[in-house]
């Protein structure tokens, strides 16, 4: 007989809220054989996919972090299921990326989570379901730990980005190579590789990438050679992915194989798990 297995993080977006989502999710489920698991007690997903069979579900239910942990916790390109995921997050890239809404029934996301590409930083290999961000986005990710530890408010992103740009973030000279083509930019304040279009709570920094591109591509996003001002001016067009039109400050190359060092050590996040004094990543799709 199949069975159901409904992985929740408590820890993500509004606790309260996220309990009655939980609780309709269940009722909605009905009389199947159901275990419930708090991902914050697995101490490795190893020993639950080991008695996962191919007929069972798997209904994860958080944010953009939670399902980053799932997809490194199974070996391989494939889940060893049918995975639904029910987002109880706040950023929600991965939901805005595909077209739907938090409010929304579960969605299967097999299809988005199969051969997803690799990030490299300090020896570590990790699948990525968004992006790797360097730069002023690894900076926010690196001051938004800092306030989730003086308070349960929710982290505005933004407004840091904005405080970093009028001087909280040093932007740094990059050497960048995307599938063996040599590329150099200074003062550079963003430089993610992105599988989706969405980062940081609805930033689309890559408007041309497909996460289900055939080819498996990703992009990189650079934005650079300016000052403060000029940067900050150009800033809320990235709402939009109108930053993009800006070719004197903003490139993007699509491919395979990227690596992008920095002259500096900075704050580097991975689906928003920050990593500091990182001075170079690469990513690789296959």
């Amino acid at each position: 007989m199949s069975k159901t297995y409904v992985l929740c993080n408590h820890l993500a977006g509004n606790n309260a809220q996220n309990t009655d989502k939980l609780d309709a999710l269940i009722v909605s489920l009905g009389d199947r054989d159901i275990e419930r698991i708090d991902v914050a007690n697995l101490s490795s997903y190893s020993d639950l996919f080991a008695r996962v069979c191919e007929d069972d579900e798997i209904y994860l239910c958080g944010g953009d972090g939670t399902l980053n942990r799932f997809v490194n916790g199974f070996e391989g390109d494939a889940a060893p299921c049918n995975v639904y995921y029910y987002a109880m997050g706040t950023g929600n890239d991965f939901l805005k990326d595909i077209g739907q809404s938090a409010d929304g029934e579960p969605i299967l996301i097999n299809k988005y989570i199969t051969g997803l590409p690799y990030a490299y930083v300090n020896g570590e290999k990790r699948k990525f379901i968004n992006n790797v961000g360097f730069g002023i986005d690894g900076y926010c990710c690196e001051v938004g730990d800092k306030l989730k530890l003086k308070s349960d408010k929710p982290v505005n992103y933004t407004s840091i980005a904005i405080k970093g740009l009028l001087g909280g973030y040093k932007p740094a000279n990059a050497r960048v190579t995307v599938d063996g083509r040599e590329y150099s930019y200074n003062n550079v304040w963003i430089a993610p590789t992105m599988n989706g279009r969405y980062y940081g709570g609805g930033m689309m920094a890559a408007p041309t990438q497909d996460r289900l591109d055939p080819e498996r591509r990703v992009s990189f996003v650079v934005m650079y050679g300016a000052g403060k001002l000029r940067t900050l001016m150009l800033f809320p067009s990235i709402f939009k992915g109108n930053h993009i039109k800006k070719q004197n400050m903003v490139e993007v190359h699509q491919g395979h194989d990227i690596k992008v060092i920095f002259d500096r050590p900075t704050s580097l996040q991975i689906d928003g798990e920050t990593y500091l004094g990182i001075t170079e990543y690469s990513v690789k799709t296959r």
